[in-house]
C-alpha cells in the first residue's frame, strides 16, 4: 500500500495538469486513470507494472477542438468537450487495433516504419507545438509562473530520490501558495461540493472532420508504450517484448473507456518508471493498490474542486517545464539511439517535421482539419521513407555506403597479426 501511494503521488502532478489545461473535470480524469490501470493489469495478466496517467499527447488536438483557455472563471463548452471525447475514442480504437496487430505479427514492422529519428521527431514536435499555450497562461500571472518554474528547478537539484522526482508536484504546491498570497485563488466552489460522490460523466459526440487532429497522436502513444516495455525490461533483466501488443491494446481500451465518460486519454507514465528505478520494486500488486487509492480519491468531489482551483499562473509555470520536457524526450530518443544527423535523410526528416509543428501548419481538405501535430507527424514518416527509398534506389544512401566501405577501409586480419608480432614487447 505504501509503494502504491508513492506511485499515486508520483503521477499526481502531471496527471492532474492535463484536465486543468483542457478544462476536463479533474475527478473524472482521476477516476478513469484508476479504471485504466486496473484494465491494463488485467489485460497484461499482471506481468507489466504500469500506471496509466493522463496523456499530454492529446493536449493540442483537444485544445484545437474546444478552444479552451485556462483562465479564471471560464468553463468548457459541453458540446466541444463531447467532440473532443469522440476524438479521444478514435485514438483509443486505433491504438487497440495496433496492439492486436503487434500481438500477432510482432513489433518489427513498427520499428521499420518509425525508426528512432522519426519517433524522436514525433515526440519532440508534440511538446514544441504546445509552447504558445504555455505562454498564454504565463501572461495571466507572470510572477506566479516564474515562482513555480524556479521552485520546480530548485527542488530537482536540491533533493535526491523521491523528493527530487516529485519536483513538478512540489513546485505546483509552492506556486499555489504564492498565488494564494496574491489573491489569485478562488475557493468559492469548494464549500458547495460534497465530501463523497461519483465524478461527473459526459457522453461523447463524433465529427469525422476532427480525425486528422487526433489519430496521429496514436504514433506518440505507441512510442511511449514501447519505451515503457523496454525500460521495465532493462530494469528487471527480463525479455518483455511478448507483452508489447497487450500493453498497446490495454492502453487503447483504457483510452476508449476514458473518452466515453469524460476522461482524458491515458498512457504509461515515466514518473512511475522513476519510482521503480528508485525503489527497485517492480511488483504489479503495488500498482493495483495505486489504482484503488486513486479510485477512492476520485470519489471525493471536494478534493476534485480543490484541484480545480489551481490558477493560470501556476499552470503556465508547470506547463513551461513539462512541455519543454516532452520536446526534449524526443531529443533523448535521438541521443540514446545515436541518430546520425550528418546523414541528410535524418536531418531533413527532423528539420521539416519540427518546423511544420512549431509553426502549426494547417490544411483543411474536404471538411477534414489537419494541424501542426498531424502534419508534422505525417511529414516525419513520409519524408524519411521516401528519401530512404530513393537513396537506396540511386545508391546514395549514406548508411548503405558506410556499411559497404567499412570492410574495405579495415586492414586485413593477416596484416594486423603481422604488425602485432613485429612490435617488440616493451612497445606496449
Amino acid at each position: 500500500m505504501g509503494i502504491g501511494a508513492q506511485h499515486v503521488i508520483a503521477m499526481f502532478g502531471a496527471t492532474f495538469l492535463v484536465p486543468l489545461l483542457t478544462g476536463f473535470p479533474p475527478s473524472t480524469t482521476l477516476f478513469f486513470t484508476a479504471i485504466g490501470t486496473l484494465l491494463f493489469l488485467l489485460i497484461t495478466k499482471g506481468m507489466m507494472p504500469s500506471y496509466l496517467g493522463s496523456s499530454f499527447g492529446l493536449l493540442a488536438p483537444i485544445g484545437a477542438v474546444t478552444g479552451f483557455s485556462a483562465t479564471a472563471g471560464e468553463e468548457l463548452e459541453p458540446h466541444a468537450m463531447a467532440l473532443a471525447q469522440g476524438g479521444i475514442i478514435s485514438v483509443g480504437v486505433t491504438l487497440a487495433l495496433v496492439g492486436l496487430v503487434v500481438h500477432f505479427a510482432g513489433v518489427r514492422w513498427i520499428e521499420v516504419t518509425m525508426p528512432p529519428v522519426v519517433t524522436g521527431a514525433i515526440v519532440a514536435l508534440i511538446g514544441l507545438n504546445l509552447a504558445p499555450a504555455a505562454w498564454d497562461w504565463v501572461k495571466e500571472a507572470p510572477l506566479t509562473a516564474v515562482i513555480t518554474i524556479v521552485a520546480i528547478l530548485l527542488i530537482t537539484v536540491l533533493f535526491k530520490g523521491m523528493l527530487g522526482r516529485l519536483s513538478i508536484l512540489l513546485g505546483v504546491l509552492i506556486g499555489y501558495g504564492a498565488a494564494w498570497l496574491q489573491g489569485q485563488v478562488d475557493f468559492s466552489t469548494i464549500g458547495g461540493a460534497a465530501w463523497v460522490g461519483l465524478p461527473s460523466f459526459h457522453a461523447p459526440a463524433f465529427d469525422l472532420g476532427y480525425l486528422g487532429l487526433f489519430v496521429p497522436v496514436v504514433l506518440v502513444l505507441i512510442a511511449e508504450n514501447i519505451g515503457h516495455v523496454k525500460s521495465v525490461a532493462a530494469m528487471t533483466g527480463r525479455d518483455l517484448d511478448h507483452l508489447t501488443g497487450r500493453a498497446l491494446f490495454a492502453d487503447g481500451i483504457s483510452t476508449v473507456v476514458a473518452g466515453s465518460g469524460g476522461g482524458s486519454g491515458t498512457t504509461t507514465y515515466a514518473e512511475n518508471i522513476g519510482v521503480m528505478a528508485a525503489t527497485r520494486i517492480f511488483s504489479t500488486a503495488a500498482y493495483l493498490c495505486a489504482a484503488i487509492i486513486a479510485l477512492v480519491l476520485s470519489l471525493l468531489p471536494k478534493f476534485g474542486e480543490i484541484i480545480a482551483t489551481i490558477p493560470p499562473g501556476v499552470l503556465g509555470g508547470a506547463a513551461t517545464v513539462l512541455y519543454g520536457m516532452i520536446g526534449l524526450l524526443g531529443v533523448r530518443i535521438w541521443v540514446e539511439n545515436r541518430v546520425d544527423f550528418s546523414n541528410p535523410i535524418n536531418l531533413n526528416t527532423a528539420a521539416v517535421s519540427l518546423i511544420v509543428a512549431i509553426a502549426n501548419f494547417t490544411w483543411a481538405p474536404g471538411g477534414l482539419q489537419f494541424e501542426g501535430i498531424a502534419l508534422g507527424t505525417a511529414s516525419a514518416i513520409i519524408i524519411y521513407q521516401v528519401m530512404k527509398g530513393i537513396a537506396r534506389w540511386r545508391g546514395t544512401d549514406p548508411d548503405a555506403l558506410l556499411s559497404d566501405s567499412s570492410p574495405a577501409d579495415s586492414p586485413p586480419a593477416e596484416a594486423v597479426q603481422a604488425h602485432e608480432v613485429s612490435d617488440p614487447p616493451d612497445r606496449c
